[in-house]
């Protein structure tokens, strides 16, 4: 009889660097792993809550940590692989996979007799001898065990796990919708008359576009971001833009109706058997936070200001267009190509002009760059590497003569990728045992890729997106805590943007741009006409984009504070959300509810859309901390910037790791002045 884990390379040790062996992964290998681990650690979390020593942090926190760590390790290459470059057979265990791991995660959560030895050492905490960042991790696991719902009786725990399980399959049928929806549209271009107004650049993407999908001679626009985006910029075809634009807003309207308000009324269900009100305030009482209430100060604080910028922006795309000689109003699908000319009109700036000195393999050598300066990181490109696809790149990360961990990037778009931008991890950084175990992080996005032999360029909202995501790569990478549970990026959800936000400010800066902003033909660094044109018009069409943001996320803790949603009609409660709002018509939510895989691919942002705005508060205040010094690599800033935040995982609460940053809390002007919403 053979084992399990017989020649399954899941299952295997990965020597080298210990990246998986993605070669001899197949999706049938997927299951049986699951089977093999998942049943491997039932056994271990047996042996903990079954055993008779009295419970001691090493016999149960340390014992927990580890028997999680092989799951872990399949679990990490499945949904990384389930969300960029996916399949229908990796989709079809993904549908087996979700609820199963909700399942063997409530039989953990919900263990009265594991929850008692947790609750048994978290009641004498004080007495333990325990460091502080052991105590951290001891809290920790009582919190979420609590949040888990490990104090409710047995019928409520029944209760909760059917909730669990069913959210966990509608996630993942909401996410599997939407990529079907991104993948059955393509606007297909012939002819000089479709490309009217398109830059080079953009036609050179749509035709690898259209080679891809076997239409030689042809172009394509995709429901990509870096795909649509820059055609509703440039695309001089009214009729084109609004097929488009349409298109891209109302994917999923079909499909996930219907799973959206079965999510809410199960989320709201929860979050009642929790002892809360509703689901915000289940969500935000482990965040930084705390409250509905507080969430919403924020975002109404920004609101207001916002919506006059928009006025103010609307009148000069509308006078725009009648001064072209139209009479039609400002609609949704004209705003990003109005705002281009209204750029080009009071900058001289348009994106056709930067986007030659904005290389992709510039723009990440940048990144690298900034890293370097900050925190002593070099990068050494591996090659002949097998991974899942031939364009995924890898970097062996050191400081030093210390070896810090793997970095992988996928950067260009593909039918087998889910849409936006995101970090992920392989395997995290912790010391169990001494042993200090170096992390191997991706970051994936959606770039739309040159033809061979050219230089694949992007727009500068692409960059930021580079450097965001490499903010949160970093997070991951200088990771250094003992425990994996606060390893990296495992922090609240309201604060783990911060690294990433804080990040994208050193793109800005004219230092590095002149560095690294050189043009694709000549070679030649950015002109200093055009570096100040770009940096002056930093604040241009920000009424537009913070109420694009700030819409979404009102919207998510609108749907979530809902004390009943049964019969919801959730596009009816969206347009009663934006009426209430006096949201403008010319403008439409950054992320529809229909496609809104932030908060229903599953619940991680869910109630917490808020959080990139208010780790922006914590960001533009972070930054002012390197201007104030007059060096934005100041060696003494990095540090503490490195100690506190970067390297410190979830050691301590966020508000006091900021605070030991900066010696004090945010202020939100900052902020203000950033987006040019200040009085």
């Amino acid at each position: 009889m053979t084992d399990a884990r017989d020649e399954n390379p899941l299952l295997e040790r990965w020597d080298g660097i210990g990246l998986p062996p993605f070669d001899r992964i197949k999706p049938a290998h997927f299951r049986p792993a699951f089977d093999a681990v998942m049943a491997t650690q039932k056994q271990a979390i047996a042996a903990i809550s079954g055993a008779k020593e009295e419970p001691s942090f090493a016999n149960t926190i340390v014992a927990m940590e580890k028997s999680g760590l092989d799951l872990d390790k399949v679990a990490s290459v499945f949904f990384h692989l389930a969300s960029a470059d996916t399949n229908k057979d990796l989709q079809a265990v993904e549908r087996e996979v979700a609820p199963l791991m909700a399942r063997h995660a409530n039989a953990i959560y919900l263990d009265g007799a594991l929850f008692a030895r947790i609750d048994a050492l978290w009641q004498v905490r004080e007495t333990l001898g325990l460091d502080a960042e052991q105590a951290r991790v001891l809290d920790r696991y009582h919190t979420i065990f609590v949040r888990a719902g490990a104090g409710l009786d047995a019928a409520d725990k029944k209760r909760l796990a059917e909730i669990t399980e069913r959210l966990a399959a509608i996630g993942t049928e909401f996410s599997q919708n939407v990529l079907a929806a991104e993948n059955g549209f393509h606007l297909v271009l012939e002819g000089e008359d479709d490309l009217a107004g398109l830059p080079e650049s953009l036609r050179a993407a749509a035709a690898e576009a259209a080679r891809e999908r076997d239409l030689p001679g042809k172009y394509v626009i995709t429901l990509s971001r870096s795909s649509i985006e820059p055609f509703l910029q440039f695309s001089t075809r009214r009729d084109l833009r609004e097929r488009a634009f349409k298109a891209w807003v109302e994917r999923g309207e079909k499909e996930n109706a219907a799973l959206i308000a079965e999510t809410i009324r199960l989320r709201n269900e929860r979050a009642r058997l929790m002892g809360y009100d509703t689901f915000a305030h289940f969500r935000l009482a482990d965040t930084m936070a705390k409250t509905p209430e507080a969430v919403a100060g924020l975002l109404e604080a920004v609101w207001e200001p916002a919506l006059r910028r928009v006025a103010a922006e609307e009148r000069a795309l509308q006078a725009l267009i009648a001064a072209e000689g139209n009479n039609f109003d400002l609609a949704p699908w004209d705003w990003r190509h109005y705002a281009e000319r209204q750029r080009k009109a009071e900058f001289d700036l348009d994106e056709s002009e930067l986007k030659p000195y904005l290389q992709l393999d510039n723009v990440i050598a940048a990144s690298f760059d900034v890293a370097g300066k900050l925190f002593g990181l070099a990068f050494e490109e591996l090659k002949g590497l097998k991974l899942y696809r031939p364009e995924v790149r890898v970097w062996r990360v050191t400081k030093g003569e210390r070896f810090i961990g793997i970095f992988l990037a996928d950067y260009f778009a593909r039918a087998s990728k889910r849409s936006g931008a995101w970090m992920s991890g392989l395997r995290d950084q912790h010391k169990l045992d001494g042993v200090e175990v170096r992390p191997i992080v991706l970051n994936t996005m959606n770039f739309a890729k040159a033809p061979e032999g050219q230089p694949t360029l992007i727009s500068f909202d692409d960059a930021r997106t580079l450097f965001h995501e490499f903010g949160h790569a970093l997070h991951g990478l200088l990771s250094d805590v003992t425990y994996p549970l606060i390893s990296g990026t495992s922090v609240a959800r309201d604060f783990v943007e911060l690294p990433s936000q804080l990040y994208e400010h050193w793109l800005e800066q004219p230092e590095v741009l002149r560095r690294f902003a050189l043009h694709a033909e000549t070679g030649e660094p950015m002109p200093d006409a055009l570096l100040d044109k770009l940096l002056a018009a930093r604040k241009f069409n920000q009424g537009f984009a913070t109420v694009e943001y700030t819409s979404s996320a009102l919207v998510d803790l609108d749907l979530h504070l809902l004390d009943a949603a049964d019969d919801l009609d959730v596009l009816a409660a969206e347009a009663a959300s934006l009426e209430r709002l006096n949201m403008p018509a010319t403008i439409v939510m950054r992320h529809r509810t229909p496609h809104f895989q932030h908060i229903f691919a599953g619940d991680g942002y869910a109630s917490g859309y808020y959080s990139y705005l208010w780790s922006e508060v914590l960001d533009a205040d972070a930054f002012e901390a390197f201007a104030e010094t007059g060096d934005i690599f100041d060696p003494a800033t990095a540090r503490k910037l490195h100690d506190h935040i970067y390297s410190a995982g979830y050691r301590r609460d966020p508000a006091e790791a900021y605070a030991a940053f900066r010696g004090r809390m945010p202020s939100t002007d900052p902020l203000l002045r950033k987006r040019g919403l200040a009085d």
